[in-house]
């Protein structure tokens, strides 16, 4: 799974967001100086120069480095500056004390969702660390025992809406990026077995059957001449070099992927390249397979997580002997490779701590892709792959 490095900021794909969360601020700090207008100029008018002089400038100048720049806007100094802001508004009039309370947790919940689950822990932690000292200061017009509650359960609201957010946020961020590296995977194998696939065609098939051409005009010449012995040694060197690209072709369809599947069953194409994996790795290969009738997609899947399986247990594990089993049921099908290597050395293949794994990743993907779920357990004593799709 890919994470963020700790302590950096999340991807943004669009600045609108951020730039929009400013521009909000700034219509806040306009709607309180008209209502403060509304109401009087209530607090001696020392409210309004507050909003006129300090907040309003303040909310226009992130505005301005918001649109400027996306990292800039995303800076913690940010963070800082609108509950040093806060502070001094309530240090200047403590009775708006709810008020500036409820707008620290808006803004903290803000940045939480930009910055994510690490730096979100800044404003959780910063916003209480300084509004409660003013509070402290100033006159608050509450009881003692009141405002003592009131601002414990503000630093525990602080600091839980910026790790729930932030964490929302980060899962929010991580999948988006599993998705882009499985986008750039997909994009780059799809690239990597068109130009196999061409040089394959082009070295073999079109070269051989070139060779066949003529081995068949050299047949004709002989029957023409009378000599059969040369016409059909020729006809009989065209045949295996026909059955040699038949077989090839095959091999280059069913690794084509799903779509082969419509004219191979599953165990058919398995059974194909039993002997290059055992020729491969040097392990006995055993299956037993009953599950007919396949939709290609499926089938498609569970050969791809079969490859990869097989795989890992002769380049990894050092397997001895490997057992494919396929099992079809009314409601699914089942998937069952199992082998006598050394495992994963005692760790969850398929755990938070372990991404790196892509092979794994991508049987994973290819099993959820279908509804489906992938198993593995791992032991000294081999390791068994398991995939059950629903029908």
């Amino acid at each position: 799974m890919t994470q963020p490095p700790r302590f950096e900021r999340m991807p943004i794909d669009s600045r609108e967001p951020l730039v929009g969360f400013a521009e909000i601020r700034v219509l806040i700090a306009v709607a309180a100086l008209i209502g403060t207008a509304i109401a009087g100029f209530p607090y001696g008018g020392a409210m309004a120069v507050t909003l006129a002089a300090l907040v309003l400038p303040w909310s226009l100048a992130v505005l301005a480095v918001t649109r400027r720049s996306v990292d800039a806007g995303l800076s913690t100094w940010i963070v800082a500056g609108d509950i040093a802001v806060l502070a001094v508004l309530q240090g200047i009039e403590p009775e708006i004390y709810g008020a500036v309370h409820f707008m620290a947790l808006f803004l903290v919940a803000a940045h939480a969702h930009f910055q994510g689950q690490q730096r979100a822990l800044l404003g959780g932690v910063l916003a209480p660390a300084v509004l409660i000292p003013v509070t402290i200061a100033t006159d608050v017009p509450l009881a003692d025992d009141v405002v003592a509650a009131y601002e414990a359960l503000f630093a525990v609201a602080t600091v839980s809406v910026a790790v729930v957010v932030g964490a929302l946020r980060t899962a929010e961020s991580s999948g988006r990026l599993r998705a882009r590296a499985l986008s750039r995977r997909t994009i780059d194998t799809e690239a990597e077995v068109r130009r196999r696939l061409s040089e394959a065609i082009h070295d073999g098939p079109i070269q051989e059957l070139s060779s066949v051409e003529l081995m068949l005009a050299s047949a004709e010449q002989a029957f023409a001449r009378g000599d059969l012995e040369q016409g059909q040694h020729a006809l009989s060197e065209a045949r295996s070099l026909t059955r040699h690209n038949v077989t090839f072709l095959r091999d280059e369809i069913v690794e084509l992927g799903p779509h082969a599947f419509e004219e191979l069953s599953l165990e058919q194409a398995i059974a194909d390249c039993i002997e290059t994996w055992q020729r491969r790795y040097g392990f006995t290969v055993k299956t037993d397979i009953a599950a007919e009738g396949l939709p290609p997609d499926v089938a498609g899947a569970l050969f791809r997580v079969t490859q990869e399986a097989v795989t890992n247990a002769g380049k990894h594990a050092e397997a001895q002997h490997v057992t494919v089993r396929v099992r079809r049921a009314r409601d699914g099908v089942t998937l069952e490779v199992s082998d006598d290597g050394g495992g994963f050395g005692g760790i969850d293949p398929l755990g938070p701590s372990e991404p790196g794994h892509i092979g794994l990743e991508s049987m994973r993907e290819r099993a959820e892709m279908l509804g489906g779920r992938l198993a593995i357990q791992s032991g000294d004593r081999g390791t068994r792959v398991r995939v059950s799709i629903p029908l």
